[in-house]
């Protein structure tokens, strides 16, 4: 279960990232209550992974999901620019995170 927390908080953190490009500065109310909201269950479901997960490695992946799925919703939804070196970096760091995920040797509760 503990992995699923992971999961969901990283996934969380690509929304509140999203939140922050949309609030302008906070000065969008909905939308900034929306992405603090984003930013609290995010970092809750984290605490809630690292309770049986390697605080090292829970990290990493947490901030690796967030950081790929942001820059690929980026590319797929926001016309940011996509080429060769990007895209290899995000599936390098796809590949990382799958690899700290298989090798991490700690049983769940």
């Amino acid at each position: 279960m503990a992995w699923i927390f992971l999961v969901i908080g990283g996934l969380m953190e690509v929304g509140w990232a999203l939140g922050l490009k949309y609030s302008d500065g906070f000065s969008n109310p909905i939308i900034s209550i929306l992405t603090v909201a984003g930013i609290g269950i995010s970092f809750f479901f984290f605490g809630k992974a690292i309770k049986y997960l390697p605080v090292g490695t829970a990290y990493a992946i947490f901030t690796g999901l967030g950081a790929a799925g942001t820059t690929i919703v980026g590319m797929v939804y926001l016309n940011e620019t996509v080429n060769l070196f990007k895209v290899f970096f995000v599936v390098l760091l796809i590949f990382s995170i799958v690899g700290l995920k298989l090798t991490s040797n700690q049983s769940e509760a």
